[in-house]
């Protein structure tokens, strides 16, 4: 009797949809079960009715939109004329992971376990929600969820006669093989790069555009706390062309001293060149490797040396130390009981695959290479906003950049691997290029002149409103509001110059908010909308004003642009609270300035959603 298949179709956004998947692959392959791990996108739905066992795993992004890499299986999977038996065959199990700090938890996983029924599928077990904000991580579901899943399907698909689990202690093979060659290392050196400068097509992920870097400017005061940079690209006969409202992706490298002490530690010579073979027919080698390829490449371009591991890099590593003393610790902490401790010791302080590697040398050592693809996960390509639109800057390319940069108990800092890889290239030191290709963006914008559009960007989410503003003014389009926060006038007010220039020219109506500025400011006595003019008031002395009072305060004016004037609503910025705090403040002004009552309210915001007519683009 043929193994059974499974199937695991993961929609990931930053790894860890991915990580759960392999983790489901790894679990199936011990109970002899034939697996295949696939992105979403890549998997052609419409075998989806030959598929005897599915498990789903994917993320919800924003504010409950799926991830980028199942975006076009969404849209399929929702069409209304599928039949309600396509699915009748196939037996299911949906992974959901998300945060319960934001509004539509787990949308997405429960919106597509719902839909998987209407299709006719079978569903193993309820929908597993997985939660970032539990002390344990997702895993505190995970790991109970996993266990009756792995009951269920060996009650339909018992063990073949003779053969048992294989034991978490004994390692699985790995996915690829690393044939090293002998000749000399010049023969796969950095010339086998993908990117090109001159590419026949639109450039891609497989073909991104080495683009030169004209300028790396910082544009927050040298005393802010925080290193924003300004960085222009020229794009002149890339092909690249984009709106406002689309991003810029580019893969970063690890910095050299990172790849240098990596390459020690495991005892790799980092001009040595290798070719991959994989274990197994269906699995595709890399397609952003060349092939021959150098450890200096793998290791700086590809391999994510500087990601907080998570547990299945601890379960793998344990398998292949040959230190008593150093595997008991890595099985600890990847056991179920250990995750308190692997917090402590690594998620919170977000301590780096290459640290955890230096506090196990013997481990590290002893990795066979081939497991390196395994063991560490591939270094993610960064989205950034563009700041600017080719009418107002022909053939260059603007993006608003903070340097992520932070403290923990660790003595080292934590540094963004892509932002500070960014602000340490030097192009007035000699050529820089980065590759980068383009993406359609979140936020698309009316193209009738005399619609009205309130843009609400505190901080870097102004960059997608720069881009926009230009384009509309470029093009003649009035009705541009924009609501603009930051902590001080004279340290990170970006572009105000420009906007103070559009606002002479009547092109724009600028509104901001300071939010360290406001030394006992009572409603209704600040200055010309946003200007901090009022006398300091000891009993307000640490009231601290954000773009959602400034919305609050103009209430007549956007309910009037909104209801109306039939304007569009946009919001850009980091997703932890400001998204629920500027909802909250639009269902205020609906309530206070249309005579709406809370349910209708919430409806009216509904329907601008809805109608595209609200709009955001918002990040962790």
């Amino acid at each position: 009797m043929p193994s059974p298949r499974l199937l695991v179709l993961f929609g990931s956004q930053t790894g860890t949809a991915e990580d759960v998947s392999e983790r489901l692959g790894r679990g199936a392959r011990r109970r002899r079960l034939a697996c295949r791990v696939q992105a979403l996108d890549s998997y052609p739905v419409v075998n989806l009715i030959n598929e005897p066992l599915v498990i789903f795993v994917c993320a919800t992004t924003g504010q409950g939109d799926p991830p980028d890499n199942m975006k076009n299986f969404w849209r399929f999977i929702f069409r209304k004329h599928l039949p309600s038996t396509s699915l009748c065959q196939m037996d299911f199990a949906v992974v959901g992971l998300g945060d319960s700090s934001y509004a539509k938890f787990n949308f997405v996983a429960k919106k597509l376990h719902r839909r998987l029924l209407q299709l006719g599928g079978t569903a193993l077990l309820p929908v597993c929600l997985g939660d970032e904000q539990h002390e344990l991580g997702p895993d505190a579901a995970v790991d109970p969820w996993l266990h009756d899943l792995w009951e269920k399907v060996l009650g339909l698909h018992p063990l073949p006669l003779g053969l048992s689990v294989i034991p978490p202690g004994v390692p699985l093979p790995s996915k690829f093989t690393m044939q090293f060659l002998p000749e000399s290392p010049r023969s796969c050196s950095e010339e086998q790069r993908v990117a090109r400068t001159d590419p026949p097509s639109p450039p891609s992920e497989l073909q991104p555009f080495l683009a030169p870097m004209v300028t790396n400017q910082r544009v927050t005061g040298p005393s802010h706390f925080q290193d924003v940079r300004l960085i222009e690209f020229d794009i002149a006969g890339s092909g690249i062309s984009f709106a406002a409202g689309d991003v810029v992706l580019i893969p970063p490298q690890n910095a050299a001293s990172h790849v240098q002490q990596f390459c020690q530690v495991l005892g790799l010579d980092p001009e040595q060149c290798f070719t991959l073979q994989p274990r197994e027919p269906d699995v595709p080698c890399p397609t952003r490797l060349p092939q021959p390829c150098s450890v200096r490449h793998l290791v700086s371009q590809y391999l994510d040396i500087v990601s907080v591991p998570r547990r299945s890099f601890f379960e793998l590593l344990a398998c292949l130390s040959p230190s008593e003393l150093e595997r008991d610790k890595l099985l600890e902490l990847s056991s179920a009981a250990g995750q308190e401790e692997l917090s402590q010791y690594c998620t919170r302080p977000r301590r780096t695959v290459l640290e955890v590697l230096c506090d196990f040398p013997c481990t590290a050592a002893a990795i066979p290479p081939d497991y390196l693809l395994d063991l560490i996960p591939p270094i993610r390509p960064r989205a950034f906003s563009i700041a600017s639109s080719l009418l107002a800057h022909p053939s260059r390319l603007q993006i608003l950049v903070a340097v992520v940069q932070y403290q923990t108990r660790l003595r080292e800092p934590r540094r963004g691997l892509c932002s500070s890889w960014l602000a340490s290239l030097h192009p007035g030191q000699g050529p820089v290029q980065v590759p980068l290709w383009i993406r359609s963006g979140g936020l698309t914008f009316p193209e009738t002149a005399d619609t009205p559009v309130i843009m609400v960007g505190p901080g870097t989410g102004v960059a997608p409103f720069r881009a926009a503003i230009q384009e509309r003014v470029a093009q003649s389009q009035s009705g541009n509001f924009l609501f603009f926060g930051c902590r001080w006038r004279d340290q990170d007010f970006y572009w105000e110059a420009e906007w103070k220039e559009l606002e002479k020219r009547g092109c724009l109506t600028l509104i901001t908010a300071f939010s360290r500025e406001q030394v006992g400011v009572a409603e209704g006595e600040a200055g010309d909308w946003g200007t901090d003019s009022a006398l300091p008031c000891p009993a307000l002395q640490k009231q601290k004003v954000y773009v959602q009072h400034r919305l609050r305060e103009l209430g007549p004016l956007v309910w009037e642009l909104l209801d109306r004037w039939g304007a569009y609503f946009y919001l850009a910025g980091n997703a932890k609270y400001m998204p629920a705090d500027v909802s909250e403040a639009l269902t205020s002004i609906f309530q206070e300035e249309g005579g709406l009552s809370g349910p209708d309210a919430a409806a009216y915001l509904a329907r601008l959603q809805r109608t595209l007519r609200f709009q955001t683009e918002t990040w962790a």
